[in-house]
Order: structure tokens, then sequence, then C-alpha cells
């Protein structure tokens, strides 16, 4: 087991070297960039210190964008790898830490009550932008992923149980719905019916100073329809997997022999069928968590929530690369980890797997 998690981990490390490759000369050859780059030192010229103006080109510098791309890709991975993935253009965020103002003359600033003055500092190191701006956002997508296995299965083998009945055609139309629906669209109806016209739901941010309601209350109030998107979205692919699944299950030689021995329906299907509609429903976990937060960044911008989503959004239209190049690595390593996660819980499921020798 452990020889099999130590080369799994390898592989991973591999994979993710690949995908950096990718990012970078995605980056590099990005269409219409020197235009974005054009419109962003544009926005710069409002700057009259031209202090932002210079650390966008030391971040060019750093990234290695004025050199030739395999140069520069050396240049990024070095970075990287020392922990140094630079500042974001347009972020930045509190460290929870203050500096005490001086005058020119080193003099203290104070207020009129004699007390020394403070400003919060802000780091813009996309790291510390990834971590604050990923907590809500990782919120919503555990949540709507608890949501969507929790609908999707069990609708899944009701509509199996039922095929070809109401029960079975109604699931059908819904996974339909869901797939085919876009999440743009969906999000923006859900908020003109239920906002707009009803008002039972606000329409953006995440908290009301004048909703009178407390602090997590009211956050959940706010993120009622943005994870009602995900998860009808999302649960669409699931159920539908599940009903295939399940019904090459139920058709098999051993669930007759189990009915045949005097088995209750209900034993039959969820002791002896569902187990085994659990094995291949495992193969798709790796890539449920990124495909939330990959999901987020429309869901977000609806619905003005200030998370990766949204910040990743704002990013690829005003032109930060830095944030660009870090936010698809941080998807790329929920994927790594889904899929290791994904492998591991396959053994479980499946008594038949045996992680022996680094060998399943």
């Amino acid at each position: 087991m452990i020889k099999y998690v130590i080369k799994r981990l390898a592989l991973s490390v591999l994979i993710l070297f690949g995908v950096s490759i990718i990012i970078y000369g995605l980056v590099r050859i990005k269409p219409g960039l020197d235009f974005i780059q054009t419109k962003f030192y544009a926005q710069m010229q409002l700057d009259s210190t031209g202090e932002v103006a210079l650390m966008v080109e030391e971040q060019r510098e750093l990234y290695g964008l004025t050199a030739p791309v395999f140069e520069g890709y050396l240049v990024w991975l070095n970075h990287i790898l020392h922990g140094e993935w630079g500042n974001s253009f347009i972020f930045s965020v509190s460290t929870g830490e203050v500096e005490y103002l001086v005058d020119d003359q080193g003099n203290p600033v104070l207020d009129s009550e004699g007390n020394q003055l403070t400003k919060p500092i802000s780091s813009s190191n996309v790291l510390d932008i990834i971590k604050d701006k990923s907590r809500i956002s990782f919120i919503i997508a555990l949540i709507a992923t608890i949501l969507q296995f929790a609908i999707a299965i069990p609708l899944g083998i009701t509509s199996a149980t039922k095929q070809y009945g109401v029960v079975d055609y109604s699931v059908t139309v819904l996974a339909m719905m869901g797939i085919s629906l876009p999440s743009f669209f969906f999000g923006a109806l859900l908020l003109r019916i239920f906002s707009i016209q009803l008002g039972w739901f606000p329409y953006a941010g995440l908290t009301d100073p004048n909703s009178g309601l407390p602090v997590f209350i009211d956050n959940l109030h706010h993120l009622v329809l943005p994870i009602t998107v995900l998860v009808i979205l999302s649960i669409g692919g699931l159920m539908r997997y599940t009903r295939t699944n399940m019904l090459e299950v139920l058709n098999a030689d051993y669930i007759r022999t189990a009915r045949a021995k005097g088995l209750s329906e209900h034993k039959v299907i969820y002791k002896h069928a569902f187990r085994n509609t659990l094995i291949p429903l495992v193969t798709i976990f790796a890539g449920i968590l990124p495909g939330l937060f990959g999901g987020a960044l429309i869901t977000e911008t609806i619905f003005s929530i200030d998370g990766i989503g949204q910040a990743a959004y704002r990013a690829v239209t005003q032109g930060d690369i830095p944030f660009v190049m870090a936010y698809n690595l941080f998807l790329s390593v929920l994927t790594v980890i889904g899929t290791l996660l994904s492998d591991l819980m396959y053994a479980v499921v499946d008594p038949r797997v045996k992680l022996v020798g680094g060998k399943k």
C-alpha cells in the first residue's frame, strides 16, 4: 500500500511538471495577450507615482515573459520551486497586521485623542490571494459536492429500480435539464425569479448589514442560489451514471440468485447491488471537486461572490498573468489529489483490488 502511494505521488509530480509546461506555453502563445496587456497598462496610467507600472514590468521579468519561451519557462519554474510565485497585478489581501503612520520627520501621526494612527498591511502575493479567496469557494464546493452525491445517487438508484416508470422518466428529464442548461443562463434565471421578482434571496455578495440576521445565517442565505445552481447542473450526469450502472448490476446473475433465495428487495438493492454500483462511481470522484471549482468561475461572477472563481475571471480579462498561472496550477493540484483519492477509494470499495508491491 505504501509503495503504491509513493509511486502514485511520484507520478503526480511528473503530471504536474507536464501541466506546468502546458500552462506556461499557453500563457506565452495566448491570443490577445498583447491586447490585454496594452489595456492593463492603459489603466496603470492612473497611478501618478508609476510604482504599479514598475511592479508590472518587474513581474514580467520575474516570470521570464521578456525572454525566449524555453528560457522563460526555466526562470519561472525555478521561482515556483523556491516558493516565489510572485505578486498579482490587481489583487491584494490584508495580512492582519498594521503599520504605524509617521510624518516626513519620522514623528508619529496622532488622532484627536492622541493615539497613533495605523493602516492595514496588505499582500499581493498570489499564494496569499489564492488562500484567502479559495476559502469561500471551498465551502461552496464542499456543500455542493455533498448535496450532489446525496441527491444524485438515491435518485439514480430509484430510477433504475423503477425503470420505465413515472419516477424514471422524471429523473431522466431532470438529468437532461441539468446537463443541457448553461450555468450562466440558469444562474441569471434564478436571480430573476427568486431575487428580483420574489425577493426571497439576496442577489449578490455574502452579507447584508441591513438583514438583521446573524452572520452565519446571513451567509447561508446568500449562498442558497449559488449552491443550487452548482448542484442542479452537476447532478444530471451523476444520476444517469448511477442509473446505468445500477441497471447493469441488477441484471447480474448473483442478484437473481439473491432474489431466488428469498432476500428482501431492500437488502438485495442496498446490500448487494449498491456496493457494486459504487465501484465505477468512485472513478468519477477525481473530477468532481476541480470541476466545481472551475464552475465557480461563472457562478461566483454571476452572484458577485468574492471567491477564487470571480478572481480568476477578473485576472483573465485584465491580464493578471501571475494569478492566471497560479490558478491553473491550483486546479491541476486538485485534479491530481482527486485522482489519487479515487484510486485509494477504489481499493476500499472493491475487495478484488489489491495494492501490493505498487500494483493493482
